[in-house]
């Protein structure tokens, strides 16, 4: 016996009328992936009047004649067409059909037509093939999920494809990793948009963290943390934390594990993904963010110190190596922009 399609009318942010923030349209197409278009929708899209008349705009965009079917036996119908584009701030590609599916003619043009204008698109997932396909991502670092990265790179030897990370911001083009790692960008977005304090409570109502280090690689194929180890070394990961500005060598570090050196490294890296050195760093960075983005008055050098860094070139060399920018400019972008329980212009 068929399946009976449920039939879902996408409607754009309600109340439309009264926002003035940014217009974002993500893209609707036969085959939709739900998640990511959920993800956008979820922080895009969603009503919140706490943040005032500047919040977000969102529109859906089918890219074809509908009803559109999407996973999970949904059947999708949209009131706009490509025609929408045209006031696009910023679109969004949630996931494609297929890597080698061919993309409409008419959509691409459009994208281009967006990209010259200046217009941000972005893409979630597998929706990196639309923008490859589209010639916007020539000369560029990109990234999409580990399982694409291989057939993209073949397909478009021009990207240079990074497998090790959970989004890519380019500016004008920004792509992300897996079908989670929507989420980590579009909090970016609004990061970038609104500021850290915004992005933090947008985070808080979705219940995941403001911003996740690492990449991709921590979660291919990591093994299932059993319950002893966890137990284990989650009070050593929280007295690591709160010595951030000491050093931690592997041996006292196993010590106080009750390990030998050799087991805690295997085991913290099956806990982690990552060894102990990297965890450090991955949380020393954190620390020296949380401090750029909300104590202005703190120099770099003591920010530095603060995190465990111990000088201002070390700390510059990770934010170099990890977030492809320096502290300075780093504390110029996401700096809070109003004090908390305000919500800022949008950056430009």
């Amino acid at each position: 016996m068929a399946e009976t399609p449920y039939n879902v009318n996408i409607m754009p942010n309600a109340p439309a009328s009264s926002l003035r923030g940014p217009h974002v349209v993500t893209l609707v197409y036969d085959g939709l992936c739900t998640f990511e278009f959920g993800v956008a929708y979820e922080i895009f899209g969603l009503p919140r009047p706490e943040m005032g008349d500047d919040w977000y705009r969102f529109s859906a965009c089918a890219i074809e004649d509908g009803p559109l079917r999407a996973a999970g036996g949904l059947t999708v119908q949209v009131d706009r067409g490509l025609d929408v584009l045209a006031d696009a701030d910023l679109i969004i590609v949630p996931g494609w059909r297929g890597i080698g599916t061919p993309v409409p003619a008419p959509l691409i043009a459009e994208l281009q037509s967006a990209s010259s204008r200046g217009t941000r698109i972005m893409s979630l997932c597998s929706g990196v093939a639309v923008l490859a396909a589209a010639g916007l991502l020539a000369g560029r670092k990109a990234t999409t999920h580990w399982r694409y990265v291989d057939s993209i790179a073949a397909r478009y030897p021009d990207i240079t494809v990074d497998a090790d990370v959970l989004y890519v911001d380019e500016d004008s083009v920004l792509t992300a990793a897996g079908s989670a790692a929507a989420i980590d960008l579009c909090l970016h977005v609004v990061r970038r948009d609104f500021g850290p304090d915004v992005a933090n409570s947008v985070a808080r109502r979705l219940v995941v963290p403001p911003h996740r280090e690492g990449g991709q690689a921590q979660y291919i194929e990591t093994p299932v943390l059993k319950q002893r180890e966890g137990a284990r070394l989650g009070p050593l990961l929280e007295w690591m934390r709160e010595r951030l500005h000491d050093d931690q060598p592997i041996a006292t570090l196993a010590a106080r594990a009750g390990m030998s050196v050799r087991t805690f490294q295997r085991r913290f890296e099956a806990t982690t993904g990552m060894s102990p050195g990297e965890w450090l760093s991955g949380e020393r960075l954190r620390r020296a963010r949380d401090l750029l983005e909300k104590q202005a008055a703190i120099s770099l050098d003591d920010v530095a110190v603060a995190s465990g860094f111990g000088s201002l070139a070390t700390m510059r060399h990770h934010f170099r190596e990890r977030l492809a920018v320096s502290p300075s400019d780093y504390r110029k972008r996401f700096a809070a922009l109003k004090p908390a329980g305000s919500v800022p212009s949008p950056l430009r």
